[in-house]
């Protein structure tokens, strides 16, 4: 499966992770996995965040769509969650504002370069962000996927030994297909990759299947 062609082919938010599930409990109180925020809204929906300011959250734009109106949830709707388990939490933040990719459609249901989200938060996070990765992505690059999944939404589960498969640049940002298992309820959740002893936001998943997820490299901008 080559080029970004291809990559329309995956499922976007499937319900189940791979056959190989790998997931485990991480820690959400407990770097780096506490910049990693579980973001709810009113319409009963969740996907995942990561911070990647004091007071900056990015996330998937789809997470933020609702279809019944066919419109972008406002920022009142939002709460963002960090420290997530098993229905208590140790902070939350309101949002202020909301800034999503140039020409998202929520009424598409393919992948779009687009599917991004910041979320400026009303009140910063005592929590140090996540960097976002500046070096190159390549096939074969070892990564890691967290996020509150779907079927085990009351705990962060982690993906810690899943790899990058290939990349397709798209609209000046690039589609990242990955092996890591996740589920729906991941949308929004960091790729990440250790580098010098720390961890950095690759991108943020926005799609899944059976075979692999899909992951978009966004900058958040304001």
């Amino acid at each position: 499966m080559r080029g970004a062609a291809a990559l329309a082919l995956v499922i976007v938010a499937a319900a189940t992770a791979h056959a190989e599930d790998r997931r485990v409990p991480v820690d959400p109180n407990e770097p780096p996995w506490n910049a990693i925020a579980k973001v709810q809204s009113n319409i009963g929906e969740h996907c995942s965040g990561v911070l990647i300011a004091l007071a900056g959250v990015g996330t998937a734009a789809q997470c933020l769509y609702n279809p019944r109106t066919r419109a972008m949830l406002q920022p009142v709707s939002l709460h963002v969650l960090f420290g997530y388990q098993r229905a208590q939490y140790r902070w939350h933040r309101q949002v202020s504002r909301i800034t999503v990719g140039a020409g998202f459609d929520g009424t598409i249901g393919r992948p779009q370069p687009g599917d991004w989200a910041r979320l400026d938060l009303a009140e910063a996070v005592p929590v140090t962000p996540l960097p976002l990765f500046t070096g190159g992505t390549a096939a074969g690059m070892a990564v890691a996927l967290a996020g509150y999944n779907q079927d085990r939404a009351q705990l962060l589960m982690a993906d810690l030994a899943c790899h990058v498969r290939h990349i397709a640049p798209s609209g000046g940002a690039s589609f990242i297909a990955h092996d890591c298992a996740a589920t729906r309820g991941t949308s929004g959740a960091p790729l990440l990759t250790k580098r010098d002893g720390g961890w950095a936001v690759i991108a943020i998943n926005i799609a899944a299947s059976r075979a692999e997820n899909l992951a978009l490299s966004a900058r958040f901008e304001k």
